[in-house]
């Protein structure tokens, strides 16, 4: 069980993060063919293990492994196939790195073998929603849980994406998904959330998420959010995949500045870089309002 602060955290077996106001940094390593951009790079299990070290050089918080590709369009792999994937790196890693590996799936066989191979935490991007037994699974293993927004699966969420009112919407979403996790077992202070940035949205619905983050803080949870090199910023900028950083890093200041506890990137020592400076002056602005409260 998770010790009771104040303060949120995030309970793994054998350590525990703080979310002290620094933004933690996932880095992620896809062992896919597909991936919208690192698809194919690591998909050589010697060259995935040069780069999960990599990452955590570059001050990585947390290591999130994915064997199926979530970009708009990609088909699905079988689960043992991703497990083929993503374990044998799993069983490497652990032990062998000093960060927590989380696995990015929402197959219930998939995680369950991961956890046995050594992963920590389970990044579901269906938000409990495409497979029925990975609930248990979370519940049973007590491991944190990231419990993602997405509307429809990655084969069809970018037709058309349609919302009444995009906010309400995602967080009547995510509150339905906490429910469903904590009725199922699963502690309260293991879940984590993330609004989905690219999981059925617009630019349009990328921007006002990112904009408005903050509202999501009011379910309680640790957010978090992954605009890496997404086509949002692509658009934005006109660019390809590869041109993308610039844009990132952006959206990654503002989602910090904004109440982004955890974010997801592929381009770890640069985020990590941008929450320092957004940390720093966020401080210096809480530190002059609670001196011209005294004052007051």
């Amino acid at each position: 069980m998770c010790p009771y602060f104040f303060m949120k955290r995030i309970c793994f077996k054998n350590r525990i993060l703080e979310l002290d106001g620094v933004p933690l940094i996932m880095g992620i390593l896809n062992v896919t063919p597909d991936s919208f951009y690192d698809g194919g790079r690591y998909f050589d299990r010697s060259r995935a293990e040069e780069r999960a070290f990599r990452l955590v050089e570059e001050g990585a918080d947390l290591l999130d492994i994915g064997g199926e590709s979530t970009r708009p369009g990609s088909d699905s792999v079988t689960p043992e196939e991703e497990i083929r994937r993503v374990v044998p790196l799993i069983e490497f890693l652990a032990g062998r790195i000093p960060i927590p590996i989380s696995i990015d799936t929402y197959k219930a066989e998939v995680a369950r073998v991961s956890l046995q191979a050594g992963a920590e935490m389970i990044n579901d991007i269906s938000g409990l929603t495409f497979d029925p037994d990975l609930v248990s699974v979370v519940a049973e293993s007590g491991v944190p849980v990231v419990l993602m927004h997405t509307l429809g699966r990655p084969q069809v969420m970018q037709e058309n994406p349609v919302y009444r009112d995009l906010i309400a919407e995602i967080k009547e979403f995510l509150a339905g998904a906490i429910q469903k996790a904590e009725r199922s077992g699963v502690r309260p202070e293991n879940i984590i959330i993330d609004p989905g940035i690219g999981f059925g949205k617009t630019m349009e619905h990328n921007l006002e998420i990112i904009n408005r983050l903050a509202d999501f803080q009011a379910l309680g949870k640790p957010v978090m959010v992954g605009p890496s090199r997404k086509s949002f910023v692509g658009k934005i900028l006109d660019e390809p995949v590869d041109e993308r950083l610039e844009g990132t890093l952006a959206a990654v200041a503002i989602a910090a500045w904004n109440g982004a506890e955890i974010i997801r990137v592929h381009d770890v020592r640069a985020a990590r870089k941008v929450v320092r400076i957004v940390t720093a002056i966020k401080n210096v602005k809480r530190e002059k309002l609670a001196l011209s409260e005294v004052d007051g």
